[in-house]
């Protein structure tokens, strides 16, 4: 994932109710959210490809670092499913993308292919923009126009089966401080959502304090 750093850290904002939270939030964000765009068995049996796929920590992209790998900006791993998932799932995207066109009114020409990512406790991803941004120091990068995350599991006040605590995706407003909490809102996985937004949009993944993370992350351009 190309990014453009603007935080140091993870922040979030506390939500006490979800349901109108998450609506103002779409609302606020221009957020694209289809609810079970995978249904709980896919979502279990691609977790379950995830855990026994060979990969390694995820990259970021940075103007003369001397490694694609920095922990203190992104701390996650990327994990190489078979052609065969990784092509069902570009696909499933590729048939959304129509809708996405309309809800953002804008044109998109294709998908990247898409990413699959573990975070497990202590994992995060500071404040970053993916694409179509002239802060983004790599071409590649600029294409991107929209930016899609689907949960594979699901987030949860209190530790429990099969559920992760922390690892919120937040969202920043433009021109924001985002060292401040307050400012940041987050959106709380659930199992088979798909949320996709306008790549410039300044976002991060909150630290995992416990269990374990699964999404899927890809760029429309």
């Amino acid at each position: 994932m190309g990014v453009s750093y603007s935080g140091n850290g993870p922040t979030t904002r506390t939500v006490k109710n979800q349901v109108s939270e998450n609506s103002d939030l779409a609302t606020r964000f221009e957020l694209f959210m289809v609810k079970d765009f995978f249904d709980a068995q896919t979502c279990e049996e691609i977790i379950t490809e995830i855990r026994s796929a060979w990969g390694g920590p995820a990259t970021v992209y940075s103007q003369g670092a001397s490694s694609p790998v920095n922990e203190k900006l992104r701390k996650t791993t990327r994990r190489m499913l078979s052609p065969s998932t990784t092509a069902s799932v570009r696909q499933q995207l590729l048939e959304q993308k129509e809708r996405v066109e309309r809800h953002f009114q804008i044109s998109l020409s294709d998908c990247e292919e898409p990413q699959f990512l573990f975070y497990k406790e202590g994992d995060f991803f500071v404040p970053h923009q993916d694409g179509n941004s002239e802060q983004l120091e790599f071409d590649h990068l600029r294409v991107r126009r929209i930016s899609v995350v689907i949960f594979l599991s699901r987030q949860s006040s209190e530790p429990g089966p099969n559920t992760y605590c922390g690892g919120s995706l937040v969202f920043f407003e433009p021109g924001v401080d985002t060292n401040r909490k307050e400012l940041g809102y987050h959106l709380t996985g659930e199992t088979g959502l798909l949320v996709a937004f306008r790549s410039e949009t300044t976002h991060e993944v909150h630290l995992v304090t416990h269990g374990e993370r699964y999404s899927i992350v890809c760029w429309y351009k």
